[in-house]
């Protein structure tokens, strides 16, 4: 049995870090839901930059909707939302067979907006408007201006991707607004299920410590931190508060592993995917790692749900000097201001490329 059917069967869902016209276009999306049993996919700013910046296959459709007169988000909302429909398309199978737990693809709204409560709404809900899939999430940050955000559109009835996690603590704080959106939804007589995902970052803990800690615990907090995260979602899920909301209907907002591509070249590509192997949750990577592991990937077993040696590992780390508090902070400023610099580079590839395309005969 292929590793990636391994992982299906365990309980947890493959998803692509990655979308691209081409991938689209010549079959290798359908190839990798098929073969690899992928079901599903992400998307954000960096990832869209990379793909109309360095291709030719989005010039047609650019050069058409700058004549008819859009430009920058406006433009590249619609240009991403081509993509997206026919990604979402391709899953709907699965979120069929699923009833809604599978088969997701996720657009993020603009990160110029992470500090705007009701622009992110209204953001997020042009997007769910204009895709017209049930089976399309709306990414917003969960930084703690995005919190409100989160549980506004929750409250409205927009599934949400909450990307931008880095802690437990981070996780909890949405979790909260994710039930409280529910809980809204219920006394004002709405149906509770409404589909979210929590987004956990883990690559990058690991590579903002490579330098400063002790040989034998390179590459290990990004995996602890994430069993630490993993036993408070089975904590919640267990908790009377979310067992009421199920009872009514709630579906659970499940956790999702996110940078889960290794930064360190000396490090297995498929450490993270074989290290957070776990049931009802979601590990989307990058394309490199995909192919990575349904080469050679190894499932061990699942998580442990009390988080297994996660405490001791990250008391290590406290030793070695590293406060995992304030590096979580910092993490998620980076997160967002590296969003926030793709997302003003994808504006001026667009824009150069919309200038070029019209002015050519």
């Amino acid at each position: 049995m292929k590793p990636t059917q391994k992982l299906h069967d365990l309980g947890q869902s493959l998803w692509l870090d990655n979308i691209t016209r081409q991938m689209l276009d010549d079959g290798t999306l359908r190839r990798y839901i098929s073969d690899f049993a992928v079901t599903g996919l992400t998307s954000n700013p960096t990832i869209f930059d990379e793909a109309i910046g360095g291709s030719q296959s989005y010039d047609r459709s650019i050069q058409q909707k700058a004549r008819a007169g859009l430009k920058d988000e406006a433009l590249f909302v619609e240009l991403a939302l081509e993509d997206l429909k026919r990604a979402a398309d391709l899953f709907r199978p699965e979120f069929d067979r699923t009833q809604g737990l599978d088969g997701w693809v996720s657009m993020e709204v603009s990160p110029l907006l992470a500090d705007d409560t009701r622009s992110t709404v209204e953001a997020a809900r042009q997007i769910h408007r204009a895709a017209d899939r049930p089976n399309l999430y709306v990414k917003i940050p969960g930084t703690p201006a995005g919190v409100a955000a989160i549980e506004e559109a929750i409250f409205t009835g927009i599934p949400v991707n909450v990307t931008l996690l880095f802690s437990r603590e981070h996780y909890l704080a949405i979790a909260e607004a994710y039930m409280k959106g529910i809980e809204r939804r219920l006394a004002a007589g709405h149906d509770p299920r409404v589909s979210s995902v929590a987004s956990l970052f883990v690559s990058r803990w690991d590579r903002a410590v490579q330098d400063k800690v002790p040989a034998e615990l390179v590459n290990r907090l990004g995996i602890a931190i994430a069993q630490r995260t993993y036993r408070a979602y089975c904590e919640l899920l267990e908790s009377k508060r979310w067992q009421a909301l199920a009872a009514q209907g709630a579906v659970p907002q499940r956790m999702l592993w996110a940078s889960t591509g290794v930064k360190d070249p000396k490090a297995s590509p498929t450490l993270y995917v074989e290290a957070l192997a776990a049931p009802d949750t979601v590990d989307t990577m990058p394309e490199k790692t995909l192919l990575a592991f349904a080469e050679k990937g190894n499932t061990a077993g699942p998580l442990r749900k009390d988080g297994g040696d996660a405490e001791q590992v990250l008391a290590r780390f406290a030793q070695a000097g590293i406060d995992v508090g304030a590096l979580a902070q910092r993490l998620q400023s980076e997160g967002a201001q590296s969003f926030v610099k793709s997302w003003r580079g994808l504006m001026q590839s667009i824009a150069e490329k919309s200038s070029a395309l019209t002015t050519a005969s």
